[in-house]
């Protein structure tokens, strides 16, 4: 019987592209060799974790959709496990409802994220006098001084 499929990998933030195309290539090989097929391989891109893995604090995820016979899952964790193992820090694989639709909301990497200036941060959290009083203190203006 053939079921869909969802994995979603964490792997080493400094993956290549190319080290990404040998995940997805090996993963449609075996997947097409067991009568299934790939619906999707997308990169999410790169996070901040809540905790270290593996030493790592930032990380590049992976989500990969698949329809296929449910004897291959344990053969795709063992790919995830052995011959990946170096570059796949994390992976979950769920069953997903045939009759579910794929849609998701991703969330924003910091990859995808705009770059904001230290002045609008300051200007949006009301600190727009921050930078003048500290520069002005770093000048000597603001300094009580006991030299009369």
């Amino acid at each position: 019987m053939v079921s869909r499929y969802e994995a979603l990998l964490l792997t080493v933030p400094e993956i290549t592209a190319d080290e990404a195309k040998a995940i997805e290539s090996h993963l449609d090989r075996i997947i097409k060799g067991a009568t299934g097929s790939i619906i999707s391989f997308e990169k999410w891109g790169k996070y901040r974790l809540s905790y270290p893995v593996r030493k790592n604090d930032y990380g590049n995820y992976f989500l990969i959709r698949f329809d296929a016979q449910t004897s291959i899952v344990d053969e795709v964790k063992s790919v995830f496990a052995v011959k990946f193992h170096e570059l796949i820090m994390r992976n979950m694989i769920i069953q997903l409802d045939m009759n579910q639709p794929l849609t998701y909301q991703k969330p924003q990497s910091l990859e995808d994220a705009p770059a904001r200036d230290v002045g609008a941060f300051l200007k949006e959290n009301k600190m727009d006098g921050f930078m003048a009083s500290v520069g002005s203190a770093v000048d000597g203006e603001d300094f009580d001084t006991d030299e009369d």
